[in-house]
């Protein structure tokens, strides 16, 4: 088979190691699409996934730039062609669609689409989406692939069989995906019970501490003002550290805007209100690092963020310093105090206290790693460092 400049095995190899590396469902299905328009040399690709209203719940295009994208108006329904291959689970192979009885309804600001192949994603009988591909690219020479009915190069038999290898593994990678999303969503929940848990015992010892030194106080008033005092001095303190805890909690528990505003700034965010939040001085520094993949800068949030709980609450750190940068050709994230510290040599009975196992856990499942150091007065420094970036 010959499939323009990216043909042969190597090729698909690349299109189905690409498929498997990304995690997040999104991520996987711009690796489809992509995969499959550079494999068979087309103009155009897109893959729609099915919601339950006769719509899509999500549509990715690749070939089309934003400005068209935009133009083009709102997800399309499904209908005609397209509704095709999700509801027979048929290929379709189309020297021409604009001759096609079912086409029609396209936007104005939609590009003009010739030769057409589209084909099923399946997993048993589920249909997960469908992926389409149009105008088929003449190879470097000039000279068509194929006999061209006006004007594009026509989708082979070749073409529709090497599209569903890859549409078989396809399914793979975006049942992965949606497992691997699922579980995600089960630690967030266990996370919440955590920190709600936290938030009632923490903040309920120090109110249940506020109310009887503040009891203690009005019984002092009239017999011992100097004692009286002290322990008024003693309910401003709990009541500071009852609203530290709060606040912390607050930021632990509100979602995190990465994926509209990305890991640095979405940490810069985060670390501003932490510093506010307490008396510790906790800053952040960037250095040029590039968006990550969104699995990547969830667990490096998911890190930071338990770091951050260790140091604030437990420490009793003077300053907490994170910082985010390249190094060759990774990514490493770093959270440094100047804390009481511990000794690595009882990590067995600190990682579950600091939480670190399951820091660890999150780097090596986004193909990264975490080291440790810290000594009992002398800090801590935790380190993630992740590929890419």
């Amino acid at each position: 088979m010959s499939h323009g400049p990216r043909s042969g095995l190597t090729a698909v190899s690349s299109a189905l190691l690409a498929m498997s590396r990304h995690l997040e469902v999104r991520d996987v299905l711009k690796t489809i699409v992509a995969s499959a328009r550079e494999l068979l040399d087309a103009q155009y690709a897109a893959l729609g996934v099915p919601d339950d209203h006769g719509g899509f719940a999500q549509f990715v295009v690749d070939g089309v730039s934003d400005e068209q994208w935009k133009a083009i108006g709102p997800l399309p329904r499904q209908h005609g062609i397209l509704a095709a291959m999700l509801h027979e689970a048929t290929p379709e192979r189309l020297g021409d669609v604009r001759k096609d009885p079912r086409f029609g309804g396209w936007p104005s600001a939609h590009p003009d689409l010739v030769d057409f192949l589209g084909l099923p994603i399946r997993d048993g009988d589920e249909v997960l989406g469908a992926l389409f591909l149009a105008n088929k690219l003449r190879p470097a020479g000039g000279e068509p692939s194929c006999a061209e009915p006006e004007g594009g190069c026509g989708f082979t038999q070749d073409d529709e069989e090497l599209l569903g290898i890859l549409a078989q593994h396809a399914a793979i990678a975006l049942t992965n995906a949606r497992l691997y999303e699922r579980s995600r969503e089960l630690t967030i929940a266990e996370e919440r019970s955590r920190l709600a848990h936290e938030l009632h015992d923490a903040v309920s010892q120090k109110l249940f501490s506020l109310r009887l030194t503040a009891q203690a106080a009005t019984a002092l008033v009239d017999r011992d003002p100097a004692r009286a005092k002290d322990e008024l001095h003693q309910v401003a303190t709990l009541a500071a550290e009852a609203a530290d805890e709060l606040r912390a909690a607050v930021v632990e528990l509100r979602p995190a805007a990465l994926e509209e505003d990305g890991l640095v700034a979405t940490l810069r965010t985060q670390i501003q209100v932490l510093d506010r939040a307490h008396t510790a001085r906790v800053t952040f520094t960037g250095h040029g690092v590039k968006a990550l993949p969104a699995a990547q800068e969830e667990a490096m949030l998911r890190v930071a963020q338990e770091a951050l709980h260790n140091a604030l609450r437990h420490s009793g750190a003077e300053h907490v310093q994170v910082t985010l940068r390249r190094r060759g050709t990774g990514t490493v994230l770093r959270i440094t105090d100047d804390g009481g510290g511990f000794d690595p040599r009882t990590v067995s009975r600190a990682g579950r206290h600091l939480g670190l196992v399951s820091m660890r856990d999150r780097a090596s499942g986004t193909g990264g790693r975490l080291s440790v150091r810290s000594a009992p007065g002398e800090g801590t420094t935790i380190e993630m460092e992740v590929p890419g970036g």
